[in-house]
């Protein structure tokens, strides 16, 4: 598999400095990498890059504020927002648009930029603690356990506050699942971690099954399924106010978490020396 030029650099670096036998920092290791390693090739260009997403992200929302059962234009979506309805419009018309817009659209699609956001950097950081762009949330079952407690909470029936307590808790009890058979076998080690959350997750899958059995075929079952599908149809402004700051506050928590997040992408070696740990490496 070819590398980035940049973590060949690197790694050749490491070699050297360990060729010296002397500890090295991630300043030193930084600098004894070539400068002209940056993997991407003569064209590319991430503050353009950047410029361009950033760009893209306010189109979309104002296309999504747009389509709909009862559709506007990307003109009339605009002048509601900002509050420069025209002043001979009738009033009955601007009081629908401010209620499509404010009240029913534009939460929704706050939301969805938020989960989006979410799902990035989360994602971001599987890829690099597994160092594979390939992985999942699957990888260890943590998917399967947060299905497993929804479909469990919408049994027991007792309100939206519990699906999601015990969809949180089934994700999490899969991951300690799937973590702790890693650490049980054997050496800890990567392939150990993976094994165990594979079989994390057939363990949830076999019990979500399970309760889609034991739920009512006329109320209960469509309702498990259409809670896996996901949607964002029910979601107001109070939902999202409610949402927002645990997952803000998660997508913070993994930025300042960025430079070890580097380190780990970039193999045991440069983790090392960088004094990144892996929790089940040797």
């Amino acid at each position: 598999m070819n590398r980035p030029a940049q973590w060949r650099a690197i790694d050749a670096a490491a070699d050297r400095v360990s060729d010296t036998g002397q500890p090295a920092d991630s300043e030193s290791l930084v600098a004894a990498a070539p400068a002209a390693g940056s993997g991407q090739g003569p064209g590319f260009h991430p503050f353009r890059w950047l410029l361009t997403l950033a760009l893209l992200l306010p189109t979309a929302m104002l296309l999504s504020l747009s389509y709909g059962r009862f559709p506007l234009t990307p003109g009339e979506v605009a002048s509601t927002l900002f509050g420069l309805t025209d002043p001979a419009a009738e009033p009955a018309r601007v009081a629908l648009l401010h209620s499509l817009v404010y009240d029913i659209r534009l939460p929704r699609v706050l939301a969805a930029v938020l989960i989006g956001a979410a799902l990035a950097a989360s994602g971001t950081a599987y890829q690099a603690v597994f160092v594979n762009p390939l992985v999942s949330p699957g990888i260890l079952g943590v998917l399967a356990g947060a299905s497993f407690g929804a479909a469990l909470g919408l049994l027991a029936a007792q309100g939206w506050w519990l699906v999601q307590l015990l969809t949180i808790g089934g994700g999490l009890a899969a991951m300690l699942i799937g973590v702790g058979i890693g650490r049980l076998f054997g050496a800890p080690s990567l392939v150990m971690l993976v094994l165990g959350g594979i079989f994390s997750g057939a363990l949830f899958t076999a019990l979500l099954s399970l309760a889609k059995y034991l739920a009512d075929p006329y109320e209960q079952l469509p309702t498990i399924v259409y809670w896996l599908m996901g949607s964002l149809g029910q979601v107001d402004g109070a939902t999202l106010w409610r949402l927002a700051p645990p997952m803000l506050g998660g997508i913070l928590g993994l930025a300042v978490l960025g430079r070890a997040l580097d380190a780990l992408a970039m193999g045991d070696d440069a983790a090392r020396l960088r004094n990144v740990r892996r929790g089940w490496g040797p």
